[in-house]
């Protein structure tokens, strides 16, 4: 048996079980080191030095939760919940309260499309927007399953796409990996095969908006944090609103300019910000800091469990078996080569958590298969690009669904399988796959 389809199988069983994904993770990578063939000794080295992989990450999740938990003190959350009442209006107001709901919703989709490439901050801005956003969200009694499927959708389908910002980055690595595996294609073609995959998870978001999660679902309000709000002021809002800002900037300029790991240090400026305009008194910093990081503690330890999870399949040697194997019987139906091998980069993705280090993966195999088996560049392509982000969505380990989870679960209220990894994991990879498989079919 493979070692990576037993370990991710044994991940996400143990998952939708509602086993701790922390501990799932380690489990998963534990008999999947041992189906490798690598040994007990061998098995938890491996996962033990990788788990440092994701540490960077970890580390800015904790501190993104601090200044999350920091802007809730200058009373952004009441402000925000006041305009939004207003704009709600009154219970019986429904019309209104449905112009709000797909006002804050279009928000939503736009700020975390614009996070892709616009400003490309990646998940960085959803520790600290959606917090404040949650008692607005639950004065409007939107389903939060919707909210994490619309998000997901904005850190994705735009890099799958769109040639900018981390969609560039995706572009050419998918480029370079083809053309090192015998077949040059250039950049702009990329986007035009892309564009019948990303329309599947257009229609997953329209069926998860209009159908899944249409419906209101009721939550209770809850203080975020150890720290009641104070009354805000126009001073505590403005220094809010520049420490957010601020912020966000720093963290664009020292990843795009410097090429750096910009979060740490972009919340870093954020908290000091909050400190030095005095929203923060200095006998109250460290239990608010420590009330954030302890918010975003089970991201933090996920992401490290994930890379340690990695690094134990890449052990094995098996994900290259995978892919060499799966060659072997998939035959001469074109329909069928297409399906397995989306398959395949799902498993793969689903366990690394990552469609960027999957495209490598994949390439050097499927590439000189598709060419043996008759498909169209543009058909290749698309079956490798739509094979290597099959699984960012929907996977316990992604960042993509992390991201939204560490929002959507400030206060306690979000499961991050049931409510973010299964409902993104239905509402894009089946229509991915689909729709994949159309567009290695036309192309």
């Amino acid at each position: 048996m493979n070692a990576v389809l037993i370990a991710v199988l044994v991940m996400l069983t143990l998952s939708l079980l509602r086993i701790n994904v922390v501990l799932a993770l380690v489990s998963g990578a534990f008999i999947g080191g041992m189906v490798g063939g690598l040994g007990v000794e061998t098995t938890i080295n491996t996962f033990t030095e990788g788990l440092g992989g994701n540490a960077a990450v970890a580390l800015s999740y904790a501190l993104l939760g601090a200044f999350a938990v920091a802007l809730s003190k200058t009373g952004l959350p009441d402000a925000l919940v006041e305009g939004a009442i207003k704009l709600v209006g009154t219970k019986e107001d429904t019309r209104k309260k449905a112009l709000s709901k797909v006002l804050i919703l279009l928000i939503l989709l736009t700020v975390s499309i614009m996070s892709q490439n616009v400003v490309p901050v990646h998940i960085a801005f959803i520790p600290i927007l959606i917090p404040p956003l949650l008692k607005i969200l639950n004065e409007l009694n939107i389903d939060r399953r919707l909210t994490a499927t619309i998000i997901t959708f904005g850190l994705t389908a735009p890099y799958i796409l769109l040639p900018v910002g981390f969609g560039g980055i995706f572009h050419d690595i998918l480029r370079t990996n083809m053309k090192e595996s015998g077949l040059d294609i250039s950049l702009s073609s990329i986007p035009t095969a892309m564009v019948i995959p990303v329309s599947g998870m257009i229609v997953g978001l329209l069926i998860a908006v209009f159908f899944s999660y249409r419906k209101p679902r009721t939550y209770e309000q809850k203080t975020i944090g150890s720290q009641e709000t104070e009354p805000y002021t126009k001073k505590s809002i403005i220094i809010a609103l520049v420490a957010v800002v601020i912020s966000l900037a720093t963290q664009v300029y020292l990843s795009e300019v410097l090429n750096v790991q910009g979060m740490i240090y972009g919340s870093l400026v954020g908290i000091i910000i909050l400190y030095v305009g005095g929203v923060m008194k200095s006998n109250e910093t460290d239990v608010i800091l420590t009330s954030g990081m302890r918010m975003m503690a089970f991201i933090g330890f996920v992401m490290i469990a994930a890379s340690g999870f990695a690094s134990v399949l890449r052990e094995t040697g098996h994900i290259e078996t995978l892919v060499a194997s799966s060659a072997e019987w998939i035959g001469s139906n074109q329909l069928l080569a297409a399906f397995a091998m989306l398959i395949v980069g799902l498993l793969i993705t689903m366990g690394i958590g990552s469609s960027f280090s999957t495209i490598p993966i994949i390439a050097a195999i499927f590439v000189p298969l598709c060419a043996e088996l008759g498909f169209s560049a543009m058909a290749t392509i698309a079956i490798v690009g739509t094979a290597a982000a099959l699984g960012d969505a929907g996977s316990p380990a992604s960042d993509s669904t992390l991201g939204p989870t560490s929002g959507l679960n400030a206060d306690g209220q979000h499961n991050h399988i049931w409510d973010t990894c299964v409902p993104t994991f239905l509402h894009y990879n089946i229509p991915l796959i689909i729709f994949g498989c159309i567009a290695a079919v036309i192309l």
